[in-house]
């Protein structure tokens, strides 16, 4: 299986993008995810310190240019963070006290360092002046998607007025108990105007769940993706994701320590094609599609 693309990549076969790869290890990273029938990646970093987005972009960018097939494998970057909802249970694993409204300002530094391959921006639509951000990063050819938000059905609607297209990890990123009926999974699902990425990992949705949520959706407004951590492509132990130290046990479950909850995944995306296809009810080439296809024509690649 070749030509996938996953547009949500934290880590990979061992390796943490989010504490100081070397470029011998990002290479790594890039020839395990080959192995794994994945051809292209956005490079995701999470809400972290400030400065630390800056600097992570111009160490990869200097690694993009001294090695053509970390290049060729990592075509752009995803931020996830730090625009997000600090309210327990949408910020998921990532530090609330680091969340904070959107900068056009800062933003512009981060893309300056990115060498202009930041490509996407997860974000919650809640936070003041989102929706100038959105229109700002649309015109630039950076696409916005919606997650870790609590957005109530106007914000939704003037986020995509503005020019969002996607929603990130739709059915996760939230509190494990909602309202039945008004809920952020509901407000979002609904939008046909959205392309939803799902994590097809049966750990983050239950097959079942992602059956339904996939019916819902039109055929070409779905992504599937991996959110990969170090932990993906590589053997049971403990990993790092960011600040946090992570476990992942014989199960493929990736959990803090002592939790029994999950945080992260350790999916590699040919698996994921594997379970879509079984899961939903595809062919091979459906299934394919949602993890090449698609995410290269809403991203702007094809």
């Amino acid at each position: 299986m070749r030509g996938l693309f996953d547009i949500q990549v934290n880590g990979y076969a061992g390796i943490d993008f989010q504490r100081e790869p070397t470029q011998q290890q990002i290479r790594h990273a890039c020839d395990k995810l080959k192995e794994h029938g994945t051809d292209r990646i956005l490079a995701t970093f999470i809400t972290d310190k400030p400065g630390s987005f800056e600097l992570k972009l111009k160490t990869f960018e200097s690694y993009r240019k001294a090695d053509p097939v970390i290049k060729q494998m990592i075509v752009g970057y995803h931020l996830e963070g730090p625009y997000l909802s600090a309210e327990p249970g949408f910020c998921g694993a990532h530090p609330a006290e680091l969340m904070k409204d959107p900068s056009i300002a800062e933003f512009k530094v981060w893309q300056d360092a990115a060498g202009g391959s930041i490509r996407l921006v997860t974000l919650a639509p809640e936070r003041p002046g989102s929706f100038d951000f959105i229109s700002e990063l649309t015109r630039s050819g950076v696409r916005v998607s919606l997650g870790h938000t609590n957005a109530s059905e106007e914000q939704i609607d003037l986020s995509i007025k503005a020019g969002a297209t996607l929603c990130t990890h739709l059915g996760n990123g939230c509190p494990a108990l909602l309202h039945r009926h008004d809920n952020i999974i509901q407000r979002l699902v609904a939008r046909d105007e959205l392309t939803a990425c799902f994590i097809p990992d049966g750990i983050h949705l239950p097959p079942h769940v992602l059956k339904n949520l996939y019916k819902v959706k039109p055929a070409s407004k779905v992504i599937i993706t991996t959110d990969a951590m170090a932990a993906a492509g590589a053997v049971p132990g403990k990993y790092s994701l960011g600040h946090l130290e992570m476990e992942v046990g014989e199960d493929h479950v990736v959990r803090m320590p002592g939790a029994k909850t999950f945080a992260g995944s350790a999916l590699t995306l040919n698996k994921g094609v594997e379970n879509s296809a079984l899961w939903l009810g595809l062919s091979s080439a459906q299934a394919i599609d949602l993890a090449s296809k698609i995410p290269a024509h809403v991203l702007g690649y094809s």
